[in-house]
């Protein structure tokens, strides 16, 4: 037991130094190339942390490939929409409260609200298509949804980097950078390479998977030693480890102030997450999507709502409104344990 709980916190440290080193070269990738905060939070860094999740339905459905895969699978997909508008949301928000009791920053979100409505507004499009016309127009339906998916995320990337909004700001350097400037004081150059930029940046990605597998492996051999329903564990714990990347980095930048790229690279994988893997549910399962999975479905399209609506009245993003995902998540759990 003690071991397990030892390769816990291991996963749980290497995770938290992972997003770390990954925002930091995010940033500097950002910077480098003069991108905005929109295209460096929404497209670079959610599409970069939603990897480690859209591999797993991808292994479940084509690797295995039985019926209980296929459901495994169907439920993976869905399970990360949800995670990121419910828990992620409410761990921005807890990230913002704490920050202010600690007299480090405010008490609101300072965003680009025009770039993450748009992120809400396309995912509530996308992902309530894919939950409602099967429904209503049954198995035909499928492939012209899939294919519309794929279509209206082309156009979301096309109108994030066309669209406004600030450059990234220039406060930190690149933790590589400045340990290859001590060791080599007489380097020329005065900025990082663009190797160097990708080697730290797929370098903490792997890093981060590497700690999110081993929190995961461990949370389930300590669910399994307190007797937890392995479909409790499945439904509830797995998926909050899985997307833990998208997590810590969205806290992490939310500490330092970066609260656009903190939000947007939770908006911009939910967009993600509702594209290419659901087209993939969409084309090689049944796809019929009912009871606790429904329920998940439409608690996460609640959440998206709820801040579109807010930021609709009030042209800006409250941190309420962030905690408000923390309370949708509590409903699912309590209903999920009491059936």
């Amino acid at each position: 037991m003690l071991i397990s709980f030892l390769s816990l916190a291991f996963g749980l440290v290497l995770i938290l130094i992972a997003a770390e080193f990954f925002t930091n070269g995010i940033e500097e990738f950002g910077r480098h190339f003069s991108f905005s905060q929109a295209v460096v939070g929404s497209i670079f860094a959610a599409v970069g942390t939603a990897l480690p999740e859209t591999i797993l339905p991808v292994v479940a459905i084509f690797m295995y490939g039985g019926a209980s895969a296929k459901e495994i699978g169907v439920g993976a997909i869905l399970g990360a929409p949800f995670m990121l508008s419910t828990l992620a949301f409410f761990l921005v928000g807890l990230t913002v409260t704490v920050a202010a009791l600690r007299k480090k920053r405010n008490f609101e979100l300072r965003v680009e609200v025009l770039s993450i409505r748009r992120d809400l507004v396309f995912f509530l499009v996308m992902y309530s298509s894919a939950i409602v016309l099967p429904i209503i127009g049954g198995k035909a339906t499928l492939v012209p949804i899939s294919f519309g998916l794929i279509a209206l995320y082309v156009l979301y990337a096309y109108m994030t980097f066309r669209g406004e909004s600030a450059d990234m700001e220039h406060t930190e350097g690149m933790y590589a950078w400045k340990v290859l400037r001590r060791l080599r004081p007489a380097l020329s150059l005065q900025h990082p390479p663009l190797f160097l930029i990708l080697f730290q940046i797929i370098a903490a990605l792997a890093v981060m998977i590497k700690g999110a597998h081993t929190f995961v492996q461990s949370l389930e051999l300590v669910s399994m030693k307190f007797g937890m329903d392995p479909l409790i564990f499945a439904l509830l714990l797995a998926p909050v480890a899985t997307e833990l990347p998208e997590k810590f980095n969205s806290v992490t930048w939310t500490w330092k102030g970066r609260d656009t790229l903190a939000l947007g690279n939770i908006s911009g994988a939910m967009v993600f997450q509702s594209t290419f893997p659901v087209s993939v549910g969409l084309l090689y399962t049944d796809w019929n999507i009912t009871g606790m999975a429904l329920f998940s479905a439409v608690l996460a399209i609640v959440s998206a709502a709820a801040v579109i609506g807010v930021i609709t009245v009030t042209k800006r993003i409250p941190p309420f409104v962030m905690l408000f995902g923390g309370f949708l998540y509590l409903v699912y759990a309590g209903v999920l344990i009491f059936r």
